[in-house]
């Protein structure tokens, strides 16, 4: 209940399950719960986040929820419930206030709600009437499974005690659901974009030769928490120099030199919705001219494939047409030959030694969202927008990303189109 931002209307909650249920197939039950709370060493944790399809289906976001859909159910109690730690004095004194079943239904729209000391009991009387119960495994294409979750004991401990059932995997359907955003998402991921704006145009004057990295990524974090986020969406990225050149470089703790430029990937959250911004920017607030020029091809890239994400289009076919576009600016730039194109293996095109990446990924509860790679573009569906052009050789990349709604027709809606990103305008307000 120790929530920073302002809760989100439970009629997304409601529509949410709502979508999920009409998905699941007949005498099912389906079982999600929250994510631990990590421990470090000794008595100490990592601050709490919720697993993002509880979050997605209820809008808890506290520890130990565990969420239950049953639309088969024969008693009408059972088929949407929600179980919770049940709060006392002593918690509240210590940790703060947890939710009271009412604040539960207020925030999520679910009437039934229980404590978890009867969630076996309940949760027996419930499966025992279906056939199938659907568990929430992570498939994201980019997952790494080393750490054993909550979700992960309690499927065990489920496949234990109930080996006659049909077990279902959630995350298909969740993948399809997550990824077509409904308005209060999008306002939701508006807002985490526009608390980045403002932490961006705090640092633009900031910004000098002589300033330090982590100073940098001070300044935003400060501008952020400032603004009801709870920080940081993802590690941020505050790379100068020839570090710009490294993809994931998070160290953040060199000093930034005259005549470099400064790759910024960063993005605040809101309500655990992420923003994702980079803007690449000159140490001493004026590009040389060939940082110019490389600039003005990214640019270049990023508004030509961002007119591709619309209806119809697919990642695959969208991601060749973006090599097209970006081999042609890298033949601008004398960084390839035409030969070198005409020669170029299929499989690992040329422009992949100077844009190794993607160029767009999902963008919702969690930074690389849900979405299923082999759909087409539908309406509603949030992407970023991030083409690189990275040269060692010459000790500087440049990247430039933005978030954008896909339209039922037409470009697409830019979350970031209030976020400086020309030449003369980012110069000019690093020099005010």
């Amino acid at each position: 209940m120790n929530t920073r931002y302002n809760a989100l209307d439970k009629d997304l909650f409601i529509k949410n399950r709502k979508k999920f249920v009409q998905r699941m197939a007949p005498k099912s039950v389906a079982i999600f719960n929250s994510n631990d709370i990590y421990p470090i060493s000794a008595d100490s944790t990592l601050p709490f986040q919720q697993q993002r399809d509880l979050f997605y289906l209820s809008g808890i976001d506290q520890e130990e929820s565990i969420l239950v859909l049953c639309p088969y159910a024969y008693l009408e109690e059972h088929r949407e419930m929600l179980f919770l730690r049940e709060t006392n004095e002593h918690i509240a004194i210590w940790e703060g206030e947890k939710y009271t079943k009412e604040q539960a239904t207020e925030v999520s729209g679910i009437k039934n709600v229980y404590w978890l000391q009867d969630f076996d009991k309940i949760l027996e009387m419930v499966i025992i009437q279906m056939d199938n119960i659907y568990i929430n495994i992570n498939e994201h294409y980019r997952a790494e499974k080393v750490v054993e979750t909550r979700e992960d004991r309690f499927i065990k401990k489920l496949q234990n005690k109930y080996r006659g059932h049909c077990y279902l995997r959630s995350n298909p359907i969740l993948q399809h659901l997550r990824s077509i955003k409904e308005p209060e998402e999008i306002n939701a991921i508006q807002q985490a974009c526009d608390i980045t704006e403002k932490g961006f145009r705090r640092i633009l004057p900031f910004i000098k030769p002589g300033v330090w990295e982590y100073e940098i990524e001070a300044e935003l974090i400060y501008e952020f928490i400032k603004n009801r986020s709870k920080g940081w969406a993802y590690t941020p990225i505050i790379a100068s120099g020839k570090n710009s050149n490294v993809l994931h470089y998070i160290l953040n703790n060199k000093e930034c030199k005259d005549g470099d430029v400064v790759l910024l990937d960063v993005g605040a959250e809101y309500a655990n919705y992420s923003s994702d911004m980079t803007r690449t920017l000159p140490v001493n607030g004026k590009f040389t001219p060939r940082q110019k020029e490389v600039y003005q091809s990214v640019l270049n890239v990023k508004n030509e494939s961002t007119k591709l994400l619309i209806t119809g289009n697919n990642w695959y076919s969208y991601h060749e047409e973006v090599g097209n576009i970006m081999t042609e600016e890298l033949l601008k730039l004398n960084l390839l030959t035409t030969e070198e194109v005409r020669n170029q293996d299929p499989k690992w095109p040329a422009y992949k030694k100077y844009f190794m990446h993607g160029n767009s990924h999902h963008l919702g509860l969690d930074t690389h969202d849900y979405g299923i790679l082999t759909e087409s573009f539908v309406p509603n569906m949030v992407f970023t927008v991030e083409p690189g052009i990275y040269i060692p050789e010459e000790g500087f990349g440049i990247r430039i990303e933005d978030n954008v709604v896909i339209q039922s027709n037409g470009n697409p809606h830019n979350l970031m189109r209030n976020i400086p990103i020309e030449i003369e305008e980012l110069e000019d307000l690093m020099n005010s």
